[in-house]
């Protein structure tokens, strides 16, 4: 049986995918490892800041972090994020007080997803740093559930607990502020680099 003749121009484009394909399949892979690197570099950063500032009470990087990769990888923030919890618990122990960890940074990752991705630079300015600062103040409140569930604390006591951390709260929510107006510089800092690789 004869087969219709091809030109070569039909010839060519069939080609086409099989040249490409691999080169394709290359730069994706390539993009993977470097994200994989990136997000574990960024999670151990966090970790590294938090171990280096535990000299201060409750005076740390990790909300301004949070943000700053929230803003700029979105879904995939929570890879570095994770890192850090992971690590934290490998250096300190997966125990009890480590539990809180697996929600508690992530509901300011969710606040900062919900909030508008284009938000006007001037707002942006205002608007994280008080976010970061809410997050601040109701750690405790935020770490409540979890204290009370593990320790079997009834309603006064879990109340008596939170009052009792207020202070170091308030340090968290009024340091998480300051340093949260560093967030768009930082985002627009590593957006750059990514983007200049």
């Amino acid at each position: 049986m004869n087969l219709p003749e091809q030109s070569p121009d039909q010839i060519k484009d069939e080609k086409k995918p099989t040249e490409q394909s691999p080169r394709g399949g290359l730069r994706q892979s390539s993009r993977h490892v470097f994200e994989l690197v990136l997000f574990a570099m960024l999670g151990t950063l966090m970790f590294c800041s938090k171990l280096i500032m535990e000299v201060l009470p409750n005076i740390h990087l990790l909300a301004l972090f949070i943000t700053v990769f929230t803003v700029t990888f979105r879904q995939k923030a929570l890879i570095p994020l994770y890192v850090f919890v992971f690590l934290t618990g490998l250096y300190g122990g997966f125990n009890l007080w480590w539990m809180p960890y697996l929600y508690i940074w992530t509901l300011l990752w969710a606040v900062i997803m919900l909030l508008p991705k284009r938000m006007p630079r001037g707002v942006a300015y205002v608007v994280y740093p008080i976010v970061c600062a809410i997050h601040g103040f109701l750690y405790g409140i935020l770490y409540a559930p979890a204290q009370a569930l593990l320790f079997h604390l009834d309603f006064p006591q879990t109340v008596a607990w939170i009052l009792s951390g207020l202070p170091f709260d308030i340090i968290h929510g009024v340091s998480n502020f300051f340093v949260a107006f560093l967030t768009i510089p930082l985002s627009d800092l590593l957006k750059k680099a990514i983007r200049g690789r």
